[in-house]
């Protein structure tokens, strides 16, 4: 074990012990006030679910008591109904449900990735991720594990006028399960083909009055189709609420997980074409053993009501994330069509975040028009270190490897220095939003946010250091019409700004983001507000579009503009007392406009124009308190395509490469012998077939999943 690592396995268990030494001690001190029986903010259900709702009312991340259904933009909220209906454990399991949305290269497995409207993150920080409100995308984050959430909040079109550095496609906020002032477990344990074991805890009760805590652990260990490929991961999750007075709140959450697997880049396009590599080969090298990545996060929020009309919020979030080990990678195909050449790597990369949040939130009423005002301040402090050894193949030294029939244990090569550098970000912001009822019908929800940004890169290989200081001002403004108690119709305009981590081919830091998004819909609610539906048109622009560098591979460069226009809908809810549906279409066309390089009226990687999904479960109440469900889910998701176009490809109508449409279903059911013991039985990819999620370019392409059977037994006592 490395020393890092060492560093922040100790430093995941003094956080939590000293956490509930602090609360310990704030028990036997705070007032002891009456409570409620549970916290207001928390799911009611402490386990894996039945008979909850797909429907919500509210979404944090949009900073305003407004029900969505007022809000001018469209929100998709992901309940943990939804979640456990999904029988899913990480943020991927969930993303082909939700219209808009469509899956990016992952690094080979280590992290989340995704689009949203057809606009992607970059490769070194992925999508636009928040947890509980702050940045959780900055660094190298191991796929997000979903036993510690309650909800997943997609925010569509731009949010940047209150986050400042996000995505003008959307953006994703992860709300973290709350404790309870009741005692409440559960236990679960899991088991499935391919080796799939799963143990998890949740666990949540009071420390005498005023002291509640909740505690999830998981220990997954789960095998692949994919040959040589095993997963290992270990999370923590604590949290603890002290409610130091009937004004006064302070919430602790706390996250460990470690994730441990070999990188896996996927199979090869031979000839253009996918299919004639079987899509269980593995084209690394075993030997290689896992990459580690180890994320640790500590975020300390306290609320304070000063009157009826005003409170405030301070926040902070401190972060670390590492990622250390060796791979082989392929860099080429040769002319047989069957031998691959590949590069060995090792990398060792860290990162720390340390953010800062206050904010402060009034309920005013000037000249009888009631508003929301919200004013804040952000400020964080993000180093990023990477080291890169890299041995590239030689006519001497091919490290080669035939894809029909692979062959490991050649002699590893020596590795030489590739990447040596230390990144710094500083940013200051101010922000304000205002949520104005300007009449019974009508809505208007302005907002702006002004950015500080310092960026700087030192290259320990020439000691070169690149300066930048990006700053921003990014504005948005929406309106909604409330034409009847069920409809609403909206619009909205923003910009968006994100700075972009990492160098190009020349170690040269990359331009930011900057991005426009306009968008216009309408919403209808059913009159018992058990099912809900968003229908969504949108235009966005955004220059400086970081994407693979064709020409240098495993670097990126700059897309220059990208233009992403559609239309998507989203379903969900109660439909009748005994059916919920999930459903969504997105119809996205996204182009690049302008560049020097790729191809121009070309499209993304990895973006369909057409996705839609459904998920149905039916439920019954036999005899003697029992309870059954019985539904499933169908995702389609278009061709793509696979690798970037060149302007001098399409010059000589060089073949596109292309990954092929497909349609995959899926089965979740369950039977809740009495209220304690529930039986579950998950199917994913129903009919075993085979498709491709993503890929990076012709040598990177991922294999979907194979038929996966989960059996479930979920306890709680």
């Amino acid at each position: 074990m490395s020393q890092r690592t060492t560093f922040v396995h100790r430093r995941a268990i003094l956080s939590t012990v000293s956490i509930a030494f602090v609360c310990h001690q704030a028990a036997a001190q705070a007032p002891t006030s009456p409570v409620s029986a549970e916290r207001l903010e928390g799911v009611e259900v402490v386990g894996r679910s039945t008979s909850g709702t797909y429907q919500s009312d509210e979404a944090s991340g949009a900073k305003t008591a407004l029900p969505l259904r007022e809000l001018p933009q469209s929100v998709r909220v992901i309940t943990r109904q939804a979640i456990d209906d999904l029988g899913a454990t990480r943020l991927n399991d969930v993303l082909d449900y939700v219209g808009g949305v469509s899956r990016q290269n992952n690094f080979g497995g280590l992290w989340d990735n995704i689009a949203i409207r057809g606009l992607p993150g970059n490769e070194n920080t992925g999508m636009a991720l928040l947890l509980n409100g702050f940045s959780a995308n900055r660094g190298y984050n191991a796929p997000r594990d979903l036993a510690g959430v309650e909800r997943i909040e997609f925010l569509k079109g731009t949010a940047a006028a209150l986050y400042g550095s996000t995505e003008p496609g959307g953006t994703l906020n992860v709300v973290t399960k709350k404790p309870f002032f009741r005692a409440a477990n559960s236990l679960e344990l899991y088991g499935g083909n391919y080796g799939q074991k799963r143990i998890a805890l949740d666990s949540t009760g009071p420390f005498g009055e005023s002291v509640a805590y909740r505690l999830n652990v998981v220990a997954d260990d789960r095998g692949s189709f994919r040959d040589h490929i095993d997963t290992k991961r270990y999370v923590v999750v604590p949290a603890l609420t002290i409610r130091v007075d009937g004004d006064t709140t302070i919430d602790y959450y706390g996250e460990f997980l470690r994730q441990a697997t070999p990188l896996d880049r996927g199979v090869v396009a031979v000839d253009n074409r996918l299919g004639a590599v079987a899509r269980n080969t593995f084209l690394g090298e075993p030997r290689d053993g896992d990459i580690t990545v180890d994320n640790l996060t500590d975020q300390l929020v306290v609320k304070h009501a000063f009157s009826a009309d005003w409170r405030t919020r301070i926040a902070l979030s401190y972060r670390t994330t590492h990622l250390s080990g060796f791979s082989t990678e392929p860099t080429a195909l040769q002319a047989d069509n069957a031998t691959l050449t590949r590069n060995r790597r090792y990398r060792n990369y860290s990162s720390d975040d340390a953010a800062l949040q206050t904010e402060a939130i009034g309920d005013l009423r000037p000249f009888g028009v009631e508003q929301e005002a919200l004013i804040g301040f952000e400020a964080y402090h993000f180093t990023i270190d990477s080291l890169l050894l890299r041995a590239n193949p030689t006519a001497a030294r091919p490290n080669a490897i035939n894809v029909y029939n692979p062959v490991y244990g050649q002699p590893l090569p020596a590795l030489g220095p590739n990447t040596n550098t230390d990144e710094g970000q500083r940013n200051l912001a101010v922000y304000a939003q205002d949520a104005i009822r300007i009449a019974t019908d009508w809505r208007l929800v302005p907002g702006v946010r002004f950015d500080d940004y310092h960026q700087s890169l030192l290259n320990r290989l020439n000691n070169v250091i690149a300066r930048q200081t990006p700053s921003s001002t990014a504005p948005r403004i929406g309106l909604s019409w409330l034409p009847s108690a069920q409809w609403t119709v909206y619009a909205n305009a923003g910009r968006s700004f994100r700075p972009n981590v990492g160098t190009d081919f020349a170690s040269r830091p990359f331009s930011p983001e900057v991005g426009k998004a306009y968008e216009f819909g309408a919403k209808w609610e059913s009159p018992d507000r058990q099912i809900g539906a968003t229908a969504a048109v949108f235009d966005i622009r955004k220059r400086n579009v970081v994407t693979a560098d064709p020409v240098n591979t495993g670097f990126s460069i700059s897309a220059g503009e990208v233009r992403s226009k559609g239309v998507e809908f989203d379903l969900s809810g109660q439909v009748t007392s005994h059916w919920r549906v999930n459903a969504s279409s997105t119809l996205n066309q996204v182009k690049i406009t302008r560049d020097n390089t790729l191809e121009v009226g070309g499209r993304l990687l990895d973006v369909p124009r057409f996705n839609g999904s459904l998920l149905a479960v039916y439920e019954l109440d036999p005899a003697n308190g029992q309870r059954l469900g019985l539904g499933g889910g169908v995702t389609h998701t278009g061709k793509r395509l696979g690798q970037a176009r060149l302007q001098s490809e399409a010059l000589v109508d060089a073949p596109v490469f292309d990954l092929p449409k497909y349609t995959v279903a899926k089965l979740v059911a369950y039977w809740k012998v009495n209220p304690t013991v529930r039986f579950s039985l998950d199917v994913d990819n129903l009919f075993d077939k085979t498709y491709y999620t993503s890929s990076f370019n012709r040598l990177f392409v991922a294999p979907g999943t194979a038929r996966q059977i989960t059996g479930g037994l979920q306890a709680k006592f």
